[in-house]
């Protein structure tokens, strides 16, 4: 594991380079694994009982722990786009979990973090015009009309401290094992390492998920009502 990304390689198509790193390749790993993982759940929801057993069970436990938690969230008029946020949660999630295996996080480059702020970023404006309309529009003016550029520079500043947050504390994981590889010597370097991975890749991933999409949901939340 090292801190620099990797490029594997440049494809130039209309004159527009594109380059093929780290981030995107592994990134497309992680799209694979959990396409595959919703294509088996949609093949067994036939097969699926009223009374929940077994791989149903947990399926259904997370699917309602989290509609729980992002409905609670959200409010009954914002519920419907809870499932958007199921996916940012499961992709981040299964970021850090990957990384366990070796798999550097997407979320450890600012490209991938800043884009899914963005993306929160674009649907809360969408929320705010949607259910309050010109109301949104003047909170822009609130207190006074002078305060406009302010009121402008702290909405446009929460994606990129969104992604920020978040690309800080999952590169730093990654910054404090690439420095205990490269200073301890090789027989140190099995055991401990496991503890390492399991507390800034297992917890602190799951806890960085869970902060970046409860502040997502603040902010659409915030936009909308």
């Amino acid at each position: 594991m090292g801190l620099n990304i990797e490029n594997y390689g440049v494809l130039n198509i209309g004159g527009v380079e594109i380059w093929i790193t780290e981030t995107i390749v592994n990134t497309w790993i992680i799209m694979i694994l959990l396409t595959i993982l919703a294509l088996f759940v949609r093949f067994k929801l036939n097969s699926f009982k009223k009374v929940p057993r077994g791989f149903q069970n947990i399926i259904e436990i997370v699917v309602e722990m989290f509609e729980n938690f992002a409905g609670g969230m959200l409010g009954v008029n914002l519920s419907y786009i809870s499932p958007w946020f199921f996916m940012i949660f499961v992709f981040l999630l299964t970021s850090a979990l990957l990384s366990v295996f070796g798999l550097r996080a997407p979320t450890a480059d600012w490209a991938t973090t800043f884009a899914f702020a963005l993306a929160t970023f674009v649907l809360m404006i969408g929320m705010g015009f949607k259910h309050r309309k010109g109301d949104y529009l003047k909170t822009f003016f609130e207190p006074h009309f002078i305060f406009f550029p302010l009121n402008l520079i702290g909405e446009l500043a929460k994606p990129v401290s969104l992604s920020f947050r978040l690309f800080g504390n999952m590169l730093s994981g990654t910054i404090i094992l690439t420095l205990y590889y490269s200073l301890t010597p090789l027989f140190v370097q099995f055991g401990i390492p496991s503890l390492l991975h399991a507390f800034f890749d297992v917890v602190f991933g799951a806890l960085q998920t869970y902060i970046f999409v409860i502040i997502s949901l603040m902010y659409v939340k915030g936009a909308a009502e």
